[in-house]
């Protein structure tokens, strides 16, 4: 499982909203309700990815829904079906996480998640989140410092994590 969050967040100069990036030609509306995108994918290295959902000033937002999608370890995305691809609901401490695996950059691309986050009666932040030191991140002309995930280790399993602040 992911690893435990703290359910009060320090706050401190970091209460700016999430940047929007585009979400690119590979979205697909009617993902399916899942946190684990493993199963029944079955390749690739595991990867927890989690954080919180908060206002600007850093109040856990619940019940948003945080919806992900992303290539696999090929780099490639699945056009046909739903194969690394899912959304849930943050909890009452604005929660989310997903068990999925390690994506992979292609053409242009560093690697990335792409999220759509949206609090009821909002409009969706759509973004894409990023890996520390990735070795593409600079040639990505889209590529945003502020989308990095703080990247760690739950036993084996690489993990990535990331508050994505909303104004609600």
């Amino acid at each position: 499982g992911a690893e435990p969050l703290a359910p009060t967040p320090a706050c401190g100069d970091d209460d700016d909203p999430t940047p929007s990036q585009t979400a690119g030609p590979y979205y697909k509306p009617a993902s399916p309700l899942r946190s684990d995108l493993r199963t029944p994918f079955g390749r690739g290295e595991a990867m927890d990815l989690g954080g919180l959902v908060l206002d600007t000033r850093c109040r856990p937002l619940p019940e948003v829904l945080v919806e992900i999608w992303h290539a696999d370890d090929a780099g490639t995305y699945d056009n046909s079906g739903f194969r690394l691809r899912g959304h849930q609901f943050t909890d009452a401490q604005g929660r989310w996480a997903f068990q999925t695996i390690l994506t992979r950059h292609y053409a242009i691309r560093t690697a990335h998640y792409h999220f759509r986050v949206q609090a009821p009666g909002t409009r969706a932040l759509v973004t894409q989140l990023y890996f520390p030191d990735h070795p593409r991140n600079a040639g990505d002309s889209i590529f945003n410092p502020r989308l990095l995930m703080t990247t760690g280790r739950n036993g084996a399993a690489p993990t990535g994590r990331y508050d994505f602040v909303l104004t609600a």
